[in-house]
C-alpha cells in the first residue's frame, strides 16, 4: 500500500523520489487511535475515489465498520500529512540549492512529522529580507558574534560593534529549534490570554460597548472557551481592543534561552545576556506568541464549526410534515402578507397578497380570502414565516374558520430571503418576484426541511456561532460535509429530487445533477436505479457511489425503494430463495425473513455487517430516519416582549446551540437565552448534551431586559 502510495504522490512531487515520507497509516492510526489495517483500506478506498457515505454504509467489511466521522477524520489527516511531505520536498529543495544541506539536516527534516517541527528546522535557511542581523554581517561583523559566542572577547570593539553581533547572535538564538521549543513549552503551560482597549479607544466611545466586557479580560489559555476566543479577536479586528497571548512574565522564557549558553563568563556573558532577552522580546517571543494566538484561533474556529455542524445537522433532519396541500405565508405590515399556494408536491398553484393590518376591512377581506383558499385548492397545512409580523399573521389565521381541519405552523424565515434572490430560484420560478419565491420557500421547508435548505448555502441558515470570523474554508467543507451527511442519510426520490439536493448524493455533484435532471425532463421518469445508466456522463464509479442512496418507489422492483445496494440485489434474491421466497414476499413477511440463517451467506465479500443492514432495510425499506413531524404552538396571550414577565412559565422552540448556551423561540421576534448554567441542576460542559435543535419545551422566564431587549430563560424549577 505504502508503495503504491509513494508512486502515485511523485506524479506530482517528482522530488519525492529521494525522500522518504512518512508512513501515512501508521501516522494516522497512531493519532487517531484507529488500527492500522483500517486506515490503510479507508486510504485505498479514498483515493479509489469512493465517498466517505459510501465507505461508512457499503463497505463495512473492508474498513471494520468505521463510521462518517472516523473516515472523514482520516481523509482529512491524510490531506494534511501530504500537504507537509509536499513543504518538506520544497523546505529540501531549497535547502539543497544553497549547498547547506547535510545528511543529518535531511535525516532530521526527514523525521519530523508536524509543519511547526519543520518550519523551525527551515527557519536559519529561510530566504530573509534585510534584517538587523543581515546587516550587521554586511559589515563584517559574524566573526566578532562568533568568538563572543565562543566565550572569548576580542579587545577594542566598539560599542555599535557590539550591538551588531548581539543581533547576529540573538537571529542565531531565534533560529535555533531546540530554543523555540523551550519557549513553546512555557507558552504552553503559562500562557494567558488578555485583553484592554487599544491605543487610541476611549472607554466611553460608542463602538466600545458590545466589547465592554471584555475590556481587562485575563485567563489561561487553557481555559478560555472558544466563544470567548473568538469574541476577543473580533473586538480587536474591530479595533476596539489589543490581545495578547504570552506568559505574565518574561523571566523563565529567558532563562530557558539563557541554558544552552550558560558556561559564557565575564563581559562575553553580559554580552550573551543582552543578545537573549533581544532575543526573546524581539524575535522568539513575538513569533510564538503569533503562532499560539493563530493555534488559539484554529482551536476557536474547529469547536464554533463543530457547533454550527451540529446545528445545521438537525435542522436538515428536522421533522418534515410531509406531502400535504399547504399555503404558505410571508408575513409584512406595510407591505402585505405573500400569500402562495402549493400541491402536496410543493408546486405552485396560485399566488397574491393580502393587507391584514392595514384597515379593519382589509382585515376581514383577508379572512375571507385565506378561507375561499382553503377551501378552493383543499388546504390541509398553514406555514407562517415567524420574522417581521409572523405573530400578528397568526392571530388572523386563527381568527379564520376552516370548513376542514387546517394545522397553522410558524416555520422559521432564517435565508428564505438569500434562497428567493439565489439563481436557484430565479430558476425555478424566473417569472415571479423575490416575495413569491420567499413564500414558497417557507411552505416548501415545512414540507420537507431537508430539500429545501439544500438550495441555501448553510452559512445563511442562522445556526452559527460567530460564523464570520471562522475559518470560511474549514467551515465550507464542514458544512459541505453535514449536508452530504444527512442527504445521504435521508435518501433522495430519484424522480422529484431538485438538481440542488442531488447534487449532494454521494458521487454525483452538480455537473451529474444537471445531466441527470435534464435526461428526466427529456424522457421522463426513471423507471429503477439502472435506467440511471442512461444519463450521459454517469459512468460504473458514479453509480456505485450513488445508486443505494437514491429511491425509485415505482419501480417494478422493490429493492429500488430500500437502501439496498443494487451490488447486493442477487445475495438478497438467494436470501429469499433460500426459505421459497420471491424478493416482494419477503420484505412483506416478519416470519419468512425470520427463517434466514445470515450465517450461511457470509463470505469474503460479504459480512455479518453488510447482512444485518440488508435484514433492516428489508424490514423497514427506505425508512426516513427522521423524527415524526408534530405541530406547535405559542402562548396565545403572549406576542410581544412586553408581555413577557419574570416567572411566566412559556412553550418555545429552540432555534440555535451555542457553547455558552441555547436560544429559544417563545413568539415575541425575540430569541431568549438559556445560558449553560440555567440548563439543569448539574454541570453541562456542552449544551447539546441537554437540547436540540427545534426542539419543543417548556421554559422559565428569569429575566426581561426591554431596553437591550435581551430575555434570559431557564430550565431549572419548572414543574
Amino acid at each position: 500500500m505504502v508503495a503504491k502510495k509513494n508512486q502515485h504522490l511523485t506524479l506530482f512531487y517528482p522530488f519525492f523520489v529521494t525522500l522518504h515520507p512518512m508512513n501515512y497509516p501508521s501516522a494516522i492510526a497512531n493519532r487517531l487511535e484507529l488500527n492500522v489495517r483500517q486506515v490503510e483500506k479507508t486510504i485505498e478506498l479514498l483515493e479509489q475515489g469512493a465517498t466517505v457515505p459510501f465507505i461508512a454504509r457499503y463497505r463495512k467489511e473492508v474498513t471494520g465498520s468505521l463510521n462518517e466521522v472516523q473516515i472523514a477524520a482520516i481523509r482529512d489527516l491524510l490531506l494534511r500529512l501530504k500537504e507537509i511531505d509536499k513543504r518538506r520536498e520544497a523546505v529540501l529543495q531549497s535547502i539543497d540549492e544553497q549547498g547547506k544541506l547535510t545528511p543529518e539536516l535531511r535525516q532530521q527534516i526527514e523525521a519530523v512529522e508536524s509543519m511547526t517541527d519543520l518550519e523551525d528546522l527551515y527557519l536559519p535557511y529561510r530566504p530573509k529580507r534585510r534584517t538587523r542581523a543581515t546587516i550587521a554581517i554586511e559589515k563584517g561583523l559574524e566573526p566578532l558574534a562568533d568568538s563572543i559566542m565562543r566565550g572569548v572577547m576580542p579587545t577594542g570593539a566598539s560599542d555599535d560593534d557590539l550591538q551588531g553581533a548581539r543581533d547576529i547572535i540573538a537571529e542565531r538564538i531565534s533560529e535555533d529549534a531546540a530554543c523555540r521549543n523551550r519557549v513553546r513549552n512555557i507558552f504552553r503551560r503559562k500562557a494567558m490570554l488578555t485583553s484592554g482597549l487599544a491605543r487610541g479607544v476611549d472607554e466611553e466611545d460608542e463602538c466600545v460597548g458590545k466589547f465592554e466586557s471584555w475590556i481587562d479580560w485575563k485567563e489561561p489559555i487553557s481555559k478560555a472557551p472558544s466563544h470567548r476566543i473568538l469574541a476577543l479577536f473580533r473586538g480587536e479586528e474591530a479595533g476596539v481592543l489589543k490581545v495578547h497571548v504570552r506568559p505574565d512574565d518574561d523571566s523563565e522564557a529567558i532563562a530557558a534561552l539563557s541554558g544552552k549558553w550558560q558556561d559564557a563568563r565575564g563581559n562575553c556573558a553580559e554580552q550573551m545576556q543582552l543578545a537573549i532577552a533581544d532575543a526573546y522580546k524581539r524575535l522568539v517571543g513575538p513569533s510564538i506568541e503569533t503562532e499560539f494566538r493563530n493555534l488559539l484561533k484554529e482551536k476557536a474556529d474547529r469547536e464554533a464549526i463543530r457547533v454550527f455542524a451540529e446545528n445545521l445537522r438537525q435542522l436538515l433532519l428536522a421533522a418534515p410534515m410531509g406531502q400535504k396541500r399547504t399555503l404558505a405565508i410571508d408575513p409584512g405590515f406595510r407591505t402585505g402578507c405573500k400569500v402562495v399556494c402549493l400541491d402536496a408536491q410543493g408546486q405552485l398553484l396560485h399566488n397574491e397578497t393580502i393587507y391584514p393590518f392595514t384597515s379593519v376591512r382589509e382585515e376581514r377581506a383577508a379572512v375571507n380570502k385565506l378561507e375561499a383558499l382553503v377551501e378552493a385548492f383543499q388546504i390541509e397545512a398553514i406555514a407562517i414565516g415567524n420574522g417581521t409580523a409572523g405573530r400578528e399573521t397568526e392571530e388572523v389565521v386563527q381568527r379564520c374558520r376552516f370548513k376542514n381541519k387546517v394545522i397553522a405552523v410558524s416555520v422559521s424565515e432564517a435565508g428564505a430571503s438569500v434562497y428567493s434572490a439565489s439563481d436557484v430560484a430565479r430558476r425555478e420560478f424566473p417569472d415571479y418576484d423575490v416575495t413569491v419565491r420567499g413564500a414558497v420557500s417557507i411552505g416548501r421547508r415545512l414540507m420537507d426541511p431537508l430539500s429545501e435548505l439544500v438550495k441555501i448555502d448553510p452559512k445563511s441558515i442562522g445556526v452559527g456561532q460567530y460564523q464570520h470570523d471562522v475559518d470560511q474554508r474549514m467551515l465550507a467543507d464542514s458544512l459541505s460535509d453535514t449536508v452530504v451527511s444527512c442527504v445521504n442519510n435521508v435518501g433522495v426520490e430519484l424522480n422529484t429530487a431538485s438538481r440542488e439536493l442531488l447534487s449532494y448524493v454521494s458521487g454525483i455533484g452538480p455537473a451529474l445533477a444537471d445531466k441527470i435532471v435534464q435526461h428526466r425532463n427529456k424522457n421522463g421518469a426513471f423507471a429503477d436505479r439502472q435506467a440511471l445508466r442512461q444519463v450521459k456522463g454517469l459512468g460504473d464509479k458514479a453509480f456505485e457511489q450513488c445508486a443505494g442512496f437514491l429511491r425509485v418507489r415505482e419501480s417494478a422492483n422493490p429493492l429500488d425503494k430500500s437502501a439496498v445496494h443494487p451490488e447486493r440485489y442477487a445475495l438478497v434474491e438467494k436470501m429469499a430463495a433460500s426459505v421459497g421466497a420471491d424478493v416482494q414476499t419477503l420484505m412483506k413477511d416478519k416470519e419468512m425473513r425470520s427463517k434466514i440463517r445470515l450465517g450461511d451467506f457470509v463470505d469474503a465479500d460479504c459480512g455479518m455487517p453488510t447482512l444485518q443492514d440488508i435484514m433492516k432495510e428489508l424490514e423497514k425499506p427506505g425508512l426516513d430516519p427522521r423524527a415524526r413531524f408534530e405541530v406547535f404552538e405559542f402562548d396565545k396571550n403572549v406576542t410581544r416582549i412586553e408581555d413577557v414577565q419574570a416567572g411566566m412559565v412559556l412553550p418555545g422552540i429552540v432555534t440555535n446551540i451555542t457553547a455558552f448556551g441555547a436560544f429559544v423561540d417563545i413568539g415575541v421576534h425575540q430569541d431568549g437565552l438559556i445560558h449553560v448554567s440555567q440548563m439543569a441542576n448539574r454541570r453541562v460542559n456542552d449544551p447539546g448534551e441537554v437540547v436540540h435543535l427545534h426542539q419543543h419545551l417548556k421554559v422559565k422566564v428569569l429575566d426581561v431586559d426591554l431596553r437591550r431587549h435581551r430575555i434570559s430563560l431557564t430550565l431549572k424549577g419548572i414543574e
